[in-house]
């Protein structure tokens, strides 16, 4: 007989595995109605939740203070939980297959920690079929418990917006799938607690996978296709924006912006469905064409900085430029994945010099890039590359512009911002 739902049979206790962007904001809201233990292996990390502080400057400290979360890094204060929720990353290695170190670890953690009854809940992404096929069988071996008879599993997906954390995550209609219909009812009961609109129960574990490989893929895809319009477009001449406005008349087109797509969802999602592909005997073409694009465009943007600076008569390697935005997205200071460090390394490649610019950003340096602050702008740029839509960088002056140039201002606006505003022709601009 299967086991009864912990959630329903007596007030559950949540340890949350993995503080971070997502397991922060989830153990924040689950507090308001439970009793949650937050745990990191980051000590660091952990020392500063005590203190009120997001390193990831997301959570207010107000928030933080007014939490009742237990913050741990020592595993034995979670052997009190009953249900254990997983939000560890889950990244790609350095030939793109996912890297499971961290999924691994805390279900091995986890696994000598579960007894009779509870439910470990999987948030991280994954491949269909990676947390019944990798992280099940951790769980029964080192608990000695057989699932779903004596502890059961269920994946929920993460639907986190970074800059947005808690709205996005209180908002979003969570999907849950499970080993049977019990623990499915007893994790909906948990989230619906601080959800505005229902959990939606699928039909297994591996749907809830798919869906959320296919979320980000899906985007990948259509910003794909975009990029390599504006290469296209660029080569003709014209402008991607306007064609994008043009096509919008049409009642049934949906309109993309080119852009680097960085983060750690849209450019990783693709291949641990990729790799699942190849696993069941399937090359996939859409969805890996749809991953070499959006690669490319930090070299093309790279190329075409180069390609002007040489056209004005300027060796690269005697140049400045400054880039502006180093996040992976607008109004966060996330740069996991993000696609302006991989534009900077080529941009080194052809030896130019570069300061970076990022009010969300605390830092950033490397042995060959300087991070400046807003006070220390000077007239020493050669061009500017503005990546990233902060809100900061969007009424800026076209005197600004010029001010912290040497000579003729060039202005590569990756994200349009300006396309619109500038009148002085004198300012020779670029974007996708």
């Amino acid at each position: 007989m299967e086991h009864e739902s912990i959630a329903k049979s007596n007030s559950p206790i949540i340890a949350i595995i993995g503080l971070g962007y997502v397991g922060l904001p989830l153990s924040i809201a689950l507090s308001e109605h439970y009793s949650v233990i937050g745990f990191d292996i980051n000590s660091t990390r952990i020392e500063s939740l005590h203190r009120h502080i997001d390193l990831n400057r997301e959570i207010p400290t107000s928030i933080l203070q007014s939490s009742k979360i237990q913050f741990t890094n020592n595993k034995e204060d979670l052997k009190k939980a009953n249900i254990y929720i997983i939000a560890v990353p889950t990244d790609i290695d350095a030939d793109d297959s996912p890297d499971l170190s961290y999924l691994i670890k805390a279900s091995e953690m986890v696994g000598g920690l579960i007894s009779h009854g509870d439910i470990v809940i999987y948030e991280s992404t994954v491949y269909p079929g990676c947390t019944e096929e990798v992280c099940l069988p951790i769980l029964e071996e080192l608990s000695g418990l057989k699932s779903p008879i004596e502890f059961s599993i269920s994946y929920s997906p993460e639907r986190i917006v970074p800059g947005e954390l808690m709205e996005s995550l209180k908002s979003s209609i969570k999907i849950i799938g499970s080993q049977n219909d019990a623990t499915s009812l007893s994790v909906k009961s948990i989230y619906d607690s601080f959800l505005y609109h229902e959990a939606q129960i699928v039909s297994s574990i591996m749907v809830a996978e798919a869906a959320k490989v296919v979320e980000n893929t899906q985007r990948d895809i259509n910003i794909s296709l975009i990029n390599e319009l504006s290469v296209i477009f660029d080569k003709i001449g014209i402008s991607t924006h306007e064609v994008i406005e043009a096509a919008s008349t049409k009642w049934n087109f949906h309109p993309y912006s080119p852009g680097l797509v960085g983060g750690h969802c849209i450019s990783v999602d693709p291949f641990y469905l990729i790799h699942k592909a190849k696993k069941v005997g399937h090359l996939p073409q859409v969805i890996a064409a749809g991953r070499r694009v959006n690669e490319y465009i930090p070299k093309h943007i790279a190329t075409k900085v180069t390609q002007e600076l040489i056209k004005q008569g300027k060796n690269p390697g005697n140049t400045k430029v400054l880039v502006m935005g180093l996040a992976f997205k607008e109004n966060v200071s996330d740069i996991r994945n993000s696609k302006v460090i991989d534009l900077m390394n080529y941009l080194n490649d052809y030896s130019i010099c570069i300061d970076t610019l990022d009010p969300h950003v605390a830092s950033y340096q490397n042995s060959r890039n300087h991070y400046a602050q807003i006070s220390d702008i000077r007239a020493e740029y050669d061009a500017i590359i503005l990546c990233v839509a902060h809100d900061e960088f969007k009424d800026l002056s076209e005197q600004w512009f010029e001010k912290v140039s040497i000579g003729a201002t060039t202005l590569f606006d990756v994200k349009g911002i300006y396309r619109k505003q500038l009148t002085d022709e004198s300012i020779k601009y670029w974007t996708l």
